[in-house]
């Protein structure tokens, strides 16, 4: 079967809504991704048009979804072997800087990817799923967590785009994305000594889940034990908010992130890469 595609976020949450909700865990990104676009309108991540995708089997219901915000990746939920020749022809004539997928489907598409187009492939980001299962430390280094206010945007803003360059993503509309956390009290600072020394943000709850990202503590301030403590106050503040499940990804590459939310309680779910395509 063909994929399916389409510009209209409500047509696809109408087809697909049911499918990203069985699996709230895998499909946090989807899941956030899709309810901004639909609470804020289409270009809520850029000037230009995002498309909706979804398979099926014959006579069967929706088995694996894409959606792509340019300047974004396409990103994929887990979707079956026989959909990856189809999905490689569905979005092969976009322009596409590459795609973000479940890392058992990276080799498939990638190898497909490059017969179909004749371009070049190379996986840049390797991720880890973490879901929390039970929050088993609360790291106390000097200071304390406070929720962000609006007198904290130049600083969110610094420290987001300074996030961005570090992670090596698009840096687009960050007013917009440090609005939309100070709307509903979704970022955590910690300070000690009266001073804000790191950050950490989460989602709104969708489907019982919440995402915790955006972790950041300057240089300077590295090594006194923020991070973690920011950490899990978002995730307390997460699981206050009504979360039943709160997730976070972790670059695989960074085995102190990786320990950390460990420590905290978080449990391995899922490993994902990002492939750009050249």
């Amino acid at each position: 079967m063909a994929w399916e595609l389409t510009a209209d976020v409500e047509r696809f949450s109408e087809v697909a809504g049911g499918f990203l909700r069985s699996r709230p865990v895998q499909h946090t990104v989807l899941l956030t991704v899709v309810a901004k676009l639909r609470r804020q309108g289409r270009h809520a991540y850029g000037p230009d048009d995002p498309v909706f995708g979804w398979w099926r089997p014959a006579g069967g219901e929706v088995a694996g979804v894409l959606v792509q915000t340019p300047p974004y990746p396409v990103m994929f939920s887990d979707i079956p072997a026989e959909a990856v020749p189809a999905a490689v022809a569905a979005v092969a004539d976009r322009p596409l800087p590459g795609a973000n997928l479940a890392a058992g489907a990276v080799e498939d598409f990638a190898g497909l990817w490059r017969r179909h187009t004749g371009g070049q492939t190379a996986v840049t980001r390797q991720f880890r799923l973490y879901r929390l299962d039970e929050l088993t430390a609360r790291p106390a280094p000097a200071g304390a967590g406070r929720t962000a206010t609006a007198g904290d945007r130049e600083l969110l803003l610094r420290w987001m785009a300074a996030l961005h360059e570090k992670m090596g993503e698009p840096a687009s509309d960050l007013g917009g994305v440090v609005d939309d956390f100070l709307s509903f009290g979704g970022t955590i600072l910690w300070e000690s000594g009266g001073e804000p020394v790191s950050m950490a943000s989460r989602s709104r709850v969708a489907a019982g889940m919440a995402r915790v990202m955006g972790v950041y503590t300057p240089a300077r301030w590295r090594g006194h034990g923020f991070a973690a403590a920011v950490t899990a106050a978002a995730t307390e503040a997460a699981l206050a908010d009504g979360a039943r499940d709160v997730v976070l990804f972790t670059d695989l590459t960074n085995q102190v992130s990786n320990r950390l939310y460990q420590r905290l309680g978080y449990r391995p779910i899922e490993d994902r890469a990002v492939v750009e395509f050249s």
